[in-house]
């Protein structure tokens, strides 16, 4: 739909989609031509009355928020949704998975020549994400200011919302960062991970955690372009912190409920998944090979019972740490959440 000649073809929507009534019509950019829902949505009906109930139309989307409000006003019990990610742990080789972490999972951006070509390709992104396609959804920020924010969060990557701090920094209000953070985590680009709450009769954090979702993003925000200037700074132990965690819940099957738990008393838990069924995981992630959990992950762990205690490392070695406590590398844990129904 960024196509006019394409855009020219459904002039009239109805009469063009109507001749590919047995083929598959995708549509891609969806949210760029928002009145073709209601167009949608009356070829749907008519085809239900021919038997035609699903498979014929795939819509696509770079960003959900007008997606989603479109298609839940027009197409609401006629519409299926899938989220795309991009590149995860298992969809590269194991030797890959640094180059993945680093380079963030864009494939124009993972498959570049060179590191400096991958991170100028990410600013680049962000840059038309900013000065284009975030005014297209209705938002009156200046792209400068959204930059800024967005550079906040990165250097807070994985920290609790402080929506205070956060206001003080850019000379707005609290209700102000809000909306901000609304906006990125509605065009997925920022994750806020809730706080698991549980009665185990202790004070628990209730402020969620933020993370920018591609690691590669992360990066450009902070103008990490290597492994070396990555490696050299403060950010390093949360963006394979953030990387772990989005590659996890990827993975996890529909329906996992992810969080994380922490007390005012320090116990905590980097990950904690609800499973279908209401089985529960605690996941500690540590970059280095020795994975070694701090204490507050034992107390959290006998806080909450889990059936899986794991500690996702840096390596692809599978070990144990204790007699209920695993070492595992992403990768494998990524398989095993796939692989569950």
């Amino acid at each position: 739909m960024e196509d006019v000649h394409e855009l020219d073809k459904l002039n009239n929507p109805v009469a063009y989609l109507s001749a590919y009534e047995n083929r598959l019509v995708i549509l891609d950019e969806i949210h760029r031509a928002p009145d073709l829902f209601l167009a949608l949505r009356g070829l749907i009906d008519k085809g239900r009355r021919h038997g035609r109930r699903t498979g014929r139309f795939l819509l696509l989307g770079s960003a959900s928020l007008d997606l989603m409000r479109q298609s839940g006003e027009s197409l609401a019990g006629r519409i299926a949704y899938t989220d795309m990610t991009p590149l995860t742990a298992l969809e590269v080789p194991a030797d890959a998975l640094e180059k993945l972490w680093i380079r963030g999972g864009f494939p124009d951006s993972f498959l570049a020549h060179d590191d400096r070509l991958s991170l100028d390709w990410r600013k680049d992104l962000l840059r038309t994400y900013l000065e284009r396609d975030v005014p297209m959804f209705g938002s009156r920020i200046p792209a400068e200011t959204l930059r800024r924010f967005w550079t906040m969060l990165a250097h807070n990557q994985g920290a609790l919302l402080n929506a205070s701090r956060l206001a003080s920094g850019l000379e707005v209000s609290s209700q102000t960062v809000s909306r901000y953070t609304d906006l990125l985590v509605d065009l997925l680009l920022v994750r806020r991970l809730q706080p698991y709450h549980v009665n185990v009769g202790k004070r628990l954090v209730k402020s969620p955690k933020v993370y920018i979702r591609d690691s590669g993003l992360l990066h450009a925000l902070l103008n990490l372009a290597d492994r070396n200037a990555l490696l050299g700074h403060p950010v390093v132990g949360t963006s394979w912190e953030g990387f772990v965690i989005e590659n996890l819940i990827a993975a996890a099957p529909g329906r996992t409920v992810p969080g994380f738990y922490r007390t005012s008393g320090g116990a905590e838990i980097d990950l904690l998944l609800e499973l279908p069924g209401g089985e529960r995981w605690a996941i500690e992630v540590k970059r280095s090979r020795a994975a070694k959990p701090g204490r507050g992950f034992y107390e959290a762990c006998e806080d909450l019972k889990p059936a899986r205690r794991l500690v996702v490392h840096a390596g692809p070695d599978r070990y144990p740490i204790s007699e209920e406590v695993e070492a595992i590398g992403l990768q494998e844990l990524s398989g095993q959440l796939s692989r569950l129904t």
